[in-house]
């Protein structure tokens, strides 16, 4: 179901590929979120997600109980100019070059 997300509606997948399913008990699973944004775009398709997953495992008395993903909060975007800082830390004769030269790392 995931695959035909992917290909049908990249955003709300994009958006709900770093949820983890927890089975916390015999009849209970905790959904982890990282932000709420993402949990509102988990809404539009969680009936059809659990209900997809309910007939495959032939257990309709599935109880979710969603929480919030501390340890997932953040995800780094790398952009260029982070990415040519951390090189300039590690290389200082690339941040002369940079004056220099004036690359355009937008």
């Amino acid at each position: 179901m995931l695959k035909q997300l992917q290909k049908k509606d990249t955003f709300v997948f994009n958006a709900i590929k770093s949820f983890k399913l927890i089975k916390s008990g015999e009849n209970q699973i905790t959904v982890l979120f990282p932000s709420d944004s993402a949990k509102v775009e988990f809404d539009k398709v969680s009936r059809e997600f659990f209900n997809h997953f309910k007939t495959k495992v032939h257990n309709f008395s599935i109880e979710i109980i969603y929480q919030r993903d501390v340890e997932n909060l953040k995800i780094e975007v790398m952009t260029k100019r982070k990415i040519f800082e951390k090189f300039a830390q590690k290389n200082p004769l690339l941040k002369d070059l940079d004056d220099l030269m004036r690359f355009d790392l937008t």
